[in-house]
């Protein structure tokens, strides 16, 4: 079974991922979600969380769709 700490990582992994292969900065995508570059990070490592709003926040700035970071 998932716990929710795996969940988070498995999204920022898919973001990380997503991130490096449009080979925008953390700092870039972070801008265009309109959030601090930190606060970015630690998404994309699976330490934090993130609101609906923020993870669609940060589907739009890389450009997919935002069920292309939720595993299925």
């Amino acid at each position: 079974m998932a716990t929710i700490k795996n969940v988070r990582k498995e999204i920022g992994g898919r973001i990380k991922k997503i991130r490096e292969g449009k080979e925008f900065t953390q700092e870039e995508v972070a801008e265009k979600a309109g959030m601090k570059a930190n606060y970015y990070a630690k998404i994309e490592r699976g330490m934090y969380g993130s609101a609906p709003e923020k993870l669609y926040a940060i589907a739009k700035a890389l450009g997919v769709d935002i069920s292309e970071i939720f595993p299925s």
